[in-house]
């Protein structure tokens, strides 16, 4: 596979996106679709209300420019494009309800999962259409096993979790967009060494993608990305690994999403079995900052955080 192709795909996205924050913030500041801050969550966040969202947009529409210019259109390429934009459409309803509809909580939790689950199955008939393997690997051994069809419902799971993990992520300045252009980048690797070109193509664009939007994204943000985005690139980054067979590995690289997702479970079940909580505040990286630490502080450590994980995931596959 050219390396070039590759590096291209992540440039093209990295300037498209750069390019399109200056068009698209001022029009969604004009259109007042500010960002409304939940009250109970940190006071210093308070500031943050009003700041443009669903800019996700950006680094969708730079990702799909890339990903179209540089794919081949296989089979693959219906997956990837299925998943991240079927999950980002899925964000884009629930922030659009959000701000239009001045619904803080946008679509309900059953029309949520009604709509994800509708991609995911999708995705799970392409990948039947294409015979995809329902062998499973265990990383970094030679074992593995085949599911047959409760593969299925593994996706299922695999696009819910990825998808809903890195939503709980986006919660700071940068934190989602570097966290998640580590990921990528690491599974960018791992396609490239596999030959799997439409995986590789695709996840190079979401760093370029990403990283543009982190230009604007970073500390103190002019945009955030909302839903559209988040769940995007977690739909995403589930399928780039459902199509490298490292499904499993998804745990390790993505260790970090992992890791927020399990701050809410841990937090609502003791809340709710015990009547007290474990952190003063989830998604975990809110906690960090209720003790102190400042944001930049805690996104730093977090990317470094997911930097070991991508590096420890990169070390299992290859």
């Amino acid at each position: 596979m050219d390396m070039m192709v590759i590096l291209f795909s992540a440039g093209t996205s990295f300037l498209l996106a750069v390019l399109l924050g200056p068009l698209f913030i001022p029009l969604l500041r004009r259109l007042k679709f500010g960002q409304q801050i939940r009250e109970e969550g940190p006071q210093s966040h308070l500031k943050k209300s009003g700041t443009p969202t669903m800019g996700g947009i950006i680094i969708m529409i730079a990702m799909l420019v890339a990903f179209l210019r540089f794919s081949d259109k296989t089979p693959e390429f219906w997956v990837l494009l299925t998943a991240s934009f079927g999950f980002g459409l899925v964000g884009f309803l629930d922030d659009y309800i959000k701000i239009v509809f001045k619904r803080s909580l946008g679509l309900t939790a059953k029309q949520k999962l009604a709509g994800q689950l509708l991609f995911a199955l999708v995705v799970c008939a392409l990948l039947y259409n294409m015979d995809h393997s329902t062998m499973i690997s265990v990383p970094g051994t030679s074992w593995g096993f085949d599911m047959g069809w409760f593969y299925y419902p593994f996706v299922v799971i695999i696009l819910f979790g990825a998808s809903n993990a890195v939503n709980f992520t986006d919660g700071l300045d940068g934190l989602l967009a570097g966290t998640s252009a580590i990921a990528f980048g690491a599974f960018a690797v791992i396609a490239l060494q596999l030959l799997s070109h439409e995986s590789a193509v695709f996840s190079a664009a979401m760093v370029g993608g990403v990283l543009g939007f982190l230009v604007y994204n970073a500390h103190p943000a002019k945009v955030f990305m909302g839903d559209m985005g988040s769940l995007g690139i977690g739909g995403g980054i589930a399928a780039v690994a459902i199509l490298t067979k490292m499904e499993l590995l998804l745990i390790v690289i993505g260790g970090v999403f992992v890791m927020e997702m399990l701050s809410v479970i841990l937090q609502v079940g003791s809340f709710k079995l015990r009547g007290k909580r474990i952190f003063k505040m989830s998604p975990i990286h809110h906690h960090f900052e209720l003790v102190g630490w400042s944001e930049w502080k805690v996104v730093a450590v977090f990317w470094s955080v997911g930097l070991l994980l991508a590096a420890l995931g990169l070390l299992l596959a290859l």
